[in-house]
């Protein structure tokens, strides 16, 4: 994508279907020859007007309106034109295609091509242009997309704040402020006879302290936009008949899964996405862990443990009715010494409604019957994958941006060691926040590779 960073685009900038309106967007150079062409007359700019659509005869293809954005006060800092028409395919399409046949005929005016070169745009590449040309910079970029993506309410409100500014305003006040201890360590090493005890006088000790506290809050903000962007993938696991399936039909709240008091009803694993308090929940309803001579039953088992090895959050789930069965129980152990170690887990006794015996340990009673527990499971799971009910002004982030803020706070960390050990290092101090600085960048796009870029805009809507 980035090869061609100059090249005119056009692209068909709403979704495949019938629909009442479609956009066409069109972004280059100089577009007025080609709006002549298009719209019949000259457009006055960021004003919407009526009229037809040409084709190369002058008969119309559609009528609707046009609107005129001229460089550099557009989206993508370029001349753009949007022509919205009616949303049926063939009419987008016969835009589309008289764009590009317009481009390449001959201005009344000039004699020359209207806009040589004109193609269809790359998914993302109207905003990689916005980003190219500084109009936003790359967290505001990947917040459209997010924004677009959000499957909750408070994902969207999440990206929406991301879009106007937000996580960029506090990455780069962070950056100021590393920025200006950088150059006060700097200046020092020109003395290194006195460097020490002028850093002390500028206080470097508690500019770096507040830049760890800054770090510190944005990681928490950004852990908590990530899990609204990503949700946590929750795999329900246990023995065949503990009340799986019922639990998933429960948390979605619709009749997902088949539910019968046969042993291995559940054979293949069936995924559902909910939401809690605006986080989504991937929940994965799993085969009955147990060992089987069906072999239909035997792919299931292996499945359900392949999920469970790559879950967030494992719903490891029990009969509280066959508690005190020897043979029940001693699976069950068995089971749970197989579960991955790192992976949280939350233990669940089911079918609480039928039986009133507690076993020790701190897992829940529950009853999809009845409801008994099902809130305290939902609470169990916000908690255990980080959310914060009460957090304000989270903004979407991405796991690249908790990376970069992680290695940012691993820098600050050895920058703070070498200003107080036994040994102070104006060098390596300068260095780590060199470092640090990197990786703020990043974030931003400022020390961004183009492979990077390439990866991001290319998951972007054809149009966007």
């Amino acid at each position: 994508m980035l090869t061609r960073p100059r090249d005119p685009i056009v692209a068909i900038a709403t979704a495949p279907g019938r629909g009442a309106v479609g956009i066409v967007r069109i972004s280059a150079g100089n577009l007025a020859p080609l709006i002549r062409m298009l719209c019949g007359r000259a457009l006055t700019p960021r004003q919407a007007r009526y009229g037809p659509f040409l084709d190369r005869a002058g008969v119309p293809i559609d009528h609707g309106l046009a609107i005129y954005f001229p460089a550099p006060h557009s989206f993508t800092g370029e001349d753009v034109l949007e022509l919205q028409a009616h949303g049926g395919p063939i009419v987008l399409q016969l835009l589309l295609a008289r764009c590009i046949e317009a481009s390449a005929e001959p201005d009344p005016a000039t004699g020359q091509a209207n806009l040589s070169g004109l193609r269809v745009a790359d998914p993302g590449e109207f905003s990689q242009r916005a980003f190219l040309n500084n109009k936003i910079d790359l967290p505001q970029a990947e917040a459209i997309a997010d924004l677009i993506d959000a499957s909750t309410e408070a994902a969207a409100r999440s990206a929406s704040r991301s879009l106007s500014g937000a996580f960029s305003r506090e990455v780069k006040d962070l950056l100021d402020g590393l920025v200006r201890l950088r150059m006060l360590v700097e200046a020092t090493l020109d003395f290194p006879e006195e460097e020490i005890d002028f850093l002390r006088q500028a206080d470097a000790q508690g500019q770096l302290a507040a830049l760890q506290q800054a770090t510190h809050t944005i990681r928490q903000k950004a852990q908590q936009g990530a899990l609204l962007r990503e949700g946590i993938k929750v795999v329900i696991a246990g023995q065949p008949n503990v009340g799986k399936s019922s639990l998933l039909n429960a948390l979605a709240g619709a009749e997902l899964a088949i539910v019968t008091p046969i042993p291995g009803t559940t054979r293949d694993k069936i995924q559902q996405t909910i939401q809690i308090d605006g986080v989504p929940i991937h929940i994965v309803d799993t085969a009955g862990l147990r060992d089987s001579h069906d072999e239909i039953e035997q792919i299931g088992v292996q499945k359900a443990w392949q999920e469970i090895g790559g879950a967030d959050v494992i719903v490891f789930m029990h009969d509280l009715t066959r508690s005190q069965d020897a043979v029940y129980a001693a699976h069950d152990a068995a089971l749970a010494d197989k579960l991955p170690p790192q992976v949280p887990r939350i233990e669940v006794w089911s079918k609480a409604d039928l039986d009133s015996v507690w076993p020790s340990g701190d897992g829940l009673a529950l009853s999809t019957k009845t409801g008994q527990g099902m809130q305290s499971l939902r609470k169990r799971l916000l908690a255990v994958a980080g959310w914060q009910p009460a957090a304000e002004g989270v903004y979407m982030a991405r796991e690249r941006h908790l990376q970069a803020l992680s290695r940012l706070d691993a820098h600050l960390r050895e920058a703070s060691a070498h200003l107080h050990g036994d040994t102070p290092s104006t060098e390596l101090l300068a260095e780590e926040l060199r470092l640090g600085q990197n990786a703020l960048g990043e974030i931003t796009g400022e020390f961004t590779s183009d492979d990077l870029l390439g990866v991001i805009f290319s998951r972007f809507c054809i149009g966007k």
